[in-house]
């Protein structure tokens, strides 16, 4: 019997010091591999991409580094949204614009251009960087539970696991390539 309580006493000290998520000096970190196969519905596309998020909830604060390549044409803006891996969502942030498919007015001053490199194949590649705050939350988010400027239900999105990035294209208007956020070791 005290050998069971001992056991016990291990496991609940376990689970109860586990982190929920990728911590770096206080920052939780978050990425995702973005591909055409995890867009719902499936694009067979070659692009691929990867995505990394630093969040600061003392400053309320996301930075984020967003990188794509092989692009079957040209970008038309990339973003954060809520739904499930099996789900499509709506925008909770924007992560860049084009003048294609400029962001709304309320946030365009953070949201950055998504660069347009034409690769030598003639796909499109790029990367962008930049930080999201609090007033650039809940760009059409709001039927789903965040509204706008509702940084914690942001989040708690993100840590539930129901947050996912993607780049849109002008071929694939509903998103080329999408990745789900995911505890990670982000940038170095």
């Amino acid at each position: 019997m005290r050998k069971f309580g001992v056991i016990a006493f291990v496991m609940f000290v376990a689970l109860a010091t586990a982190p929920g998520h990728a911590q770096r000096g206080g920052v939780s970190v978050f990425t995702a591999t973005l591909a055409g196969e995890n867009e719902v519905p499936l694009v067979s596309s070659p692009a691929q991409g990867t995505f990394s998020a630093e969040i600061d909830e003392t400053a309320q604060e996301v930075h984020f580094e967003l990188s794509y390549s092989g692009l079957t044409t040209a970008i038309r803006q990339a973003h954060i949204h809520i739904a499930q891996p099996f789900a499509s969502g709506a925008i909770m942030v924007w992560l860049c614009e084009t003048t294609l498919n400029p962001a709304p007015a309320n946030v365009a001053a953070d949201v950055p251009t998504c660069e347009q490199n034409t690769d030598a194949d003639g796909t499109f590649s790029g990367s962008v960087s930049g930080t999201i705050k609090v007033a650039d939350v809940g760009t059409g988010s709001a039927a789903q539970g965040v509204g706008t400027g509702e940084f914690a239900e942001f989040i708690a999105a993100i840590r539930g696991g129901n947050a996912y990035a993607n780049v849109h294209t002008t071929q694939s208007q509903g998103g080329e390539i999408r990745g789900q956020l995911k505890p990670g070791d982000g940038p170095k």
